[in-house]
């Protein structure tokens, strides 16, 4: 499943879809009280899922996209929620650009290495994150990304990880 707030960043939810889409994965859009998210370039969006419904269990990875509008999940507690149970429940999890965030403020990146825009990177480390600045970070099921430029290869990391459950056909959400 992909997060995609209103105001995301066109390429950090399209350039991974397009990738994960290229394999045969099924991509569920999920995001809070919008019906069609509009990305920060123009770009739109169905959302086939409300926050609100979303069943963890149901997906094999939660990603959370970044862009300007993504701040809103920072504190909210569904969000906050859903990347917990995902963490728990052993999914893959993804964040690209500020959504890493998103992660930190849920205290699933205590001791694991991610990256983030540089914007994020003081909130990472306080909430025990080990920054890299890289690109694209991964640490076991977790995956975070650095922005745009990072997207087509944040995509490429999610299509490894998946792969690596072996199953006939994945569902990302």
């Amino acid at each position: 499943m992909m997060v995609a707030p209103k105001n995301f960043r066109d390429e950090e939810l399209f350039k991974p879809k397009e990738v994960l889409e290229n394999t045969g994965t099924q991509i569920t859009i999920a995001s809070k009280d919008v019906t069609e998210a509009l990305g920060m370039l123009g770009g739109k969006v169905k959302v086939d899922k409300n926050l609100s419904e979303v069943n963890v269990d149901e997906y094999d990875a939660v990603i959370f996209i970044g862009g300007s509008g993504s701040a809103i999940y920072f504190n909210d507690s569904l969000a906050l929620e859903l990347a917990k149970k995902a963490y728990e429940n052993n999914k893959f999890i993804g964040a690209i650009c500020i959504a890493p965030s998103i992660l930190a403020n849920a205290g699933i990146l205590q001791g694991k290495k991610a990256t983030a825009f540089s914007s994020e990177a003081e909130n990472l480390r306080t909430k025990g994150a080990r920054y890299t600045g890289e690109n694209v970070t991964v640490d076991g099921k977790i995956i975070t990304a650095s922005g745009p430029q990072a997207a087509k290869e944040f995509g490429e990391e999610l299509v490894k990880g998946l792969k690596s459950l072996n199953h006939p056909s994945h569902s990302l959400n």
